[in-house]
């Protein structure tokens, strides 16, 4: 399967358990491999026959920096099911990553990979 790879999309939101977390938004980063078969648009080189990641780009951008989740988990979530509403995307393997979460380590985060449903 082939993939579309968006690397390291900086986004603002609110995001955090603890009360100093939540008054501001803070950066986070968004990590994404999207396996999708792009042999047509290979082909053809219309943006029809792929998945147009811009437009994809924007929607995660609006829906993240608008969310308040409390835990990373629950973003790269809401990221792989607004993937995976693209039917031709088969699975969305998401990193969501806090830079300034712990002192001492340049980032932290979690990768999830979801499937479409057989």
């Amino acid at each position: 399967m082939d993939r579309i790879l968006i690397s390291d999309l900086l986004v603002r939101c609110v995001i955090g358990v603890r009360d100093d977390e939540r008054k501001e938004k803070q950066d986070v980063l968004i990590n994404l491999a999207l396996s999708v078969d792009l042999r047509k648009a290979g082909k053809t080189d219309r943006i029809e026959d792929s998945v147009d990641y811009r437009a994809l780009n924007k929607q995660i951008m609006r829906m993240a920096e608008s969310s308040q989740f409390f835990l990373v988990e629950a973003l790269a979530q809401s990221v792989a099911d607004l993937c995976l509403a693209h039917p031709e995307i088969r699975e969305a393997q998401v990193r969501v990553e806090k830079p300034a979460a712990l002192r001492f380590a340049r980032s932290v985060g979690v990768e999830i990979t979801r499937k479409q449903p057989e």
